[in-house]
């Protein structure tokens, strides 16, 4: 009972050695940075892709162009993605169209530039934080290593002063070692599941919305015609 007490959990990090004991804290301390991202990007992106999914049946229900276009400037603060890059073009469209000296081609040409450039920025809004899921899972299970190797060397150590080393002997300074790979595991595995997930979405999504330029630009190619 006194050796599997001092074996649990608690003790275990409150025994370890003090480097051991920042590499948990380290490793705690961004697997709950991870998962407040992790939760905020998964509401992002859900809600990008209802508004999504809403503004394409608007589009493709019939409606007039310059009603949707006035529709997206009035609620400009609750538009999803989607229709920023359609109020983006079709303003730049609107623009140009009133210069006579321009061909289609040319205002067509102006279009599809505004339209990139939100596109752009909404997909950097996405991909935001991203960058920090990937680095917790590849980083977190090293960090969490080097915890264990020090834990190890600490307890071997230990060890030069006694005069017989018994598995009783070595076996806490090791399970102490070996809390801290776990905490990395524990850091990393949700952060890779989440950045694989969120990745998959938002490509979908930018394929979505190239897909809605291609198209809207044939129209407005149409309109001029």
């Amino acid at each position: 009972m006194e050796m599997t007490q001092d074996l649990s959990i608690i003790d275990l990090v409150a025994h370890a050695s003090l480097v051991v004991k920042l590499v948990m804290a380290l490793l705690l301390g961004v697997s709950l940075v991870s998962w407040y991202w992790i939760f905020r990007k998964g509401f992002a992106i859900r809600a990008a892709r209802g508004k999504t999914d809403a503004f394409e049946r608007d589009f493709w229900s019939g409606g007039e162009l310059a009603t949707l276009y006035q529709s997206a400037v009035n609620d400009r603060h609750s538009t999803g993605a989607l229709e920023r890059i359609f109020e983006a073009g079709y303003r730049e469209f609107t623009k140009l169209r009133g210069q006579k000296t321009l061909d289609p081609s040319a205002i067509i040409d102006g279009v599809r530039r505004a339209m990139r450039a939100t596109y752009q920025r909404e997909l950097d809004d996405l991909d935001a934080h991203l960058s920090f899921l990937a680095t917790v899972g590849s980083v977190s299970p090293y960090v969490g290593l080097f915890g264990t190797v020090w834990g190890i060397m600490h307890a071997f150590r230990g060890l030069s002063s006694m005069s017989s080393a018994t598995l009783a002997a070595v076996a806490p300074g090791i399970a102490e070692a070996l809390v801290a790979t776990a905490i990395g595991l524990f850091a990393a595995i949700p952060a890779v599941v989440a950045y694989n997930r969120f990745a998959h979405d938002v490509d979908r999504l930018s394929v979505r919305f190239e897909s809605f330029m291609e198209e809207f630009s044939n129209i407005l190619q149409r309109q001029l015609r």
